[in-house]
């Protein structure tokens, strides 16, 4: 095993973070707008629009598997992971890009052209977004410096999440001067173009230097067998199963919960009493005086107020983030994720409590879930890492792709699921789309749905952590066998 300095630099930290703020921009626009942009931008039937979507998901969970074993096998004066970086950069941008473009076919034309596009783009992600990820399991083999390195990676996914779930339909709004498909277009062609660039620049700053030695040759079937004999492995496939389901089913069911639960009166005393109406109103005439288009927020009450109360989510989860590397420093991942996990799971179930007015604790109470679940998003890759070392450690084999790529079938599995679960639900509790209201016992299913559901998939992955045995304890001893060994 050969390896060199440990320390990663402020410049490699940035420069590893923009790969994931480069793919969440398009990793985020598809789970958070591909099934609006097919349906209300490119006309597709939502049931094909549906299957096109479950299906590609699953397919690229699939993939991912696959993609593993080849980049664990991949050797080049580059390294393992690097070199898939950039090879994927601009094919990555340009299928991003014709993804959501609409060419004028008849809807069979459609359809197929959708289907083809999504899935090149789901393979392209995985070529890209697999070797990325296992990239920061070879950078460096100090749990510190990785805990340092988890946190600017997010950070970086926070801010693009924080663009395209608070700003990315008033851009398409503005650039398309009201034409969403042209607005698309124009986007996601300035978002392809920072992803290659950045993509590079993350290829060009960073270094592997955990490189398995020369004599190691595993089979596929082995490393499979070393997995499947991993408990940390198991217990963290599972832990990210259950993450993922619980953010696609509270994310998609959000939306309903502010148009159907709580009062619309109070959403707009609300907005109103905190200046966010005049501050729209401000931007409006700033941007009107540059001579562009007005800033299209939602006019709604119940819309305009979920898009704030996203973007109060999402600012606070950095901030956790921020927190996240100290914490872990001192107490150890697995604790510090168990604690912070449920505690958000708590913030969860309160959503189930408050009545339709109070509007203000239901936007505090979000902060608050912000903050906690943010303390817990680096830790998840870095404990992944940490497996790998694990894996190493007990086999004296590594294997950092195909770890990572497993946890990423887990992350996809999760999201594929968590987004039925959420039509399920609303379908079992009797919703009826746009009528201007639910019954009773539909409203009871959604704050359920946004609450106690994933609430108790939170709960239920915290105590899972009992049985994760790598604490701090064993990260330390980890750590200061494998550096012995590499030398």
């Amino acid at each position: 095993m050969i390896v060199t300095s440990q320390k990663l630099s402020v410049l490699e930290k940035v420069g590893y973070s923009l790969g994931d703020l480069a793919a969440n921009l398009i990793f985020q626009t598809l789970m958070t707008f591909l099934a609006f942009f097919y349906t209300d931008v490119y006309k597709i039937p939502a049931g094909t629009a549906s299957v096109i979507i479950f299906v590609g998901g699953f397919f690229g969970a699939f993939f991912n598997i696959i993609m593993g074993v080849i980049a664990d096998r991949t050797n080049t004066r580059w390294g393992k992971f690097r070199p898939w970086i950039l090879w994927t950069s601009v094919p990555f941008g340009v299928m991003a890009l014709l993804a959501f473009s609409t060419p004028n076919f008849g809807e069979n034309g459609k359809i197929i052209y959708a289907l083809i596009t999504y899935f090149l783009l789901v393979i392209i992600y995985s070529a890209n977004n697999l070797p990325y990820s296992a990239l920061s399991g070879v950078l460096t083999g100090d749990m510190k410096e990785r805990n340092s390195l988890s946190s600017y990676r997010f950070v970086a996914v926070m801010i693009a999440q924080f663009i395209i779930q608070s700003l990315l339909l008033p851009l398409v709004l503005i650039f398309g001067h009201g034409d969403k498909a042209a607005g698309f277009k124009t986007v996601m062609t300035i978002f392809a173009i920072t992803g290659v660039i950045f993509f590079i620049i993350t290829f060009l700053t960073t270094k592997e230097r955990i490189v398995p030695a020369q004599a190691q040759k595993t089979s596929i079937k082995q490393d499979l067998k070393d997995l499947v004999k991993n408990r940390p492995w198991v217990i963290m496939l599972f832990l990210t199963i259950l993450v993922f389901i619980t953010l696609a089913l509270k994310g998609g069911m959000y939306i309903f919960y502010f148009k159907y639960y709580l009062s619309e009166t109070h959403l707009a005393t609300f907005l109103e009493n905190i200046g966010f109406n005049r501050f729209i109103s401000g931007l409006n005439n700033m941007l009107i005086g540059m001579g562009l288009t007005e800033f299209q927020w939602p006019k709604d009450a119940p819309t305009s107020a979920f898009s704030l109360f996203n973007a109060g989510g999402i600012i606070f989860m950095i901030v956790g983030i921020m927190f996240s590397k100290p914490l872990a420093d001192r107490f150890g991942k697995r604790d510090v994720f168990a604690v912070f996990l449920f505690l958000s799971a708590l913030c969860l179930l309160m959503f189930n409590f408050y009545p339709p007015e109070s509007i203000g604790i239901v936007f505090i109470t979000q902060i608050l879930h912000g903050f906690f679940y943010g303390v817990t998003i680096p830790l998840l890759w870095a404990m992944i890492a940490d497996v790998a070392d694990y894996s190493e450690w007990k086999n004296n084999r590594r294997a950092t792709a195909i770890i990572f790529s497993a946890m990423l079938f887990g992350l996809k599995i999760g999201l594929s699921v968590g987004g039925a679960l959420g039509a399920g639900l609303l379908a079992r509790y009797g919703y009826v789309a746009e009528v201007p209201q639910q019954t009773a016992s539909t409203i009871s299913g959604i704050r359920m749905s946004v609450s106690i559901y994933p609430g108790l998939i939170f709960i239920i992955g915290a105590i899972m952590l009992i049985w994760y045995k790598i604490n701090k304890k064993m990260e330390l001893t980890i750590e200061s066998d494998l550096k012995e060994r590499r030398k």
